[in-house]
């Protein structure tokens, strides 16, 4: 774990969404001071520690790299007593990065890794098809702006999808389907008219 901390876990998450947009991923390594080869070895290093028998486990493992959680808030999922724990990260200052913890605590793999709405962070204002920009929201907020949305699991661990429907800037309804890495908004596809909307 040395020389890896909040720089390097941004490079890893930047990582998983240069798949997508790589202009704003771009602009993030400029910011963070680091490459595109940097980002690939943060990486790499990060896969390779996960693999560790060394590396710590659950949230101790985020703990090790982060520091001590900004957050540790109780959380209810159905019956079931869960607790998150939240990190700032510079990059995306309105947002946190949050693990969601089972009853078993810290010790076990977390259920949920993503990023958030910070608590006192407005979400942006979403009402149309034209505001659903890339970076700009996280699973919570289009879920809340587009109800009833259905999840879905993405193709692969980090990623996430929604199914939901919106109006476009002309009060056309779609079929939507949008794509999150690491809980933040990637692309919106649209999958048809929504039924009962006059497509002309």
């Amino acid at each position: 774990m040395h020389g890896f901390a909040t720089t390097e876990f941004q490079l890893v998450l930047l990582r998983r969404m240069a798949d997508f947009h790589p202009e704003p991923v771009e602009a993030a390594l400029h910011r963070l001071g680091a490459t595109r080869a940097g980002m690939r070895e943060a990486n790499k290093r990060w896969q390779a520690m996960l693999r560790s028998p060394r590396f710590p486990h659950g949230a101790r493992r985020y703990a090790a790299v982060l520091g001590p959680p900004e957050a540790v808030l109780p959380r209810r999922i159905g019956d079931l007593d869960c607790t998150v724990q939240q990190w700032a990260l510079p990059l995306w200052p309105d947002l946190r990065f949050e693990i969601l913890l089972g009853p078993g605590g810290g010790a076990s793999p977390p259920w949920n890794e993503w990023l958030v709405r910070a608590p006192g962070s407005a979400p942006p204002r979403l009402r149309t098809l034209e505001d659903l920009l890339p970076w700009s929201c996280v699973v919570a907020d289009v879920g809340a702006a587009f109800p009833p949305a259905a999840p879905r699991e993405g193709s692969a661990p980090t990623r996430w999808q929604l199914d939901f429907t919106a109006p476009d800037a002309a009060g056309r309804l779609h079929s939507c389907t949008a794509d999150f890495t690491w809980g933040l908004l990637q692309e919106v596809r649209t999958t048809g008219t929504a039924p009962g909307t006059d497509p002309a």
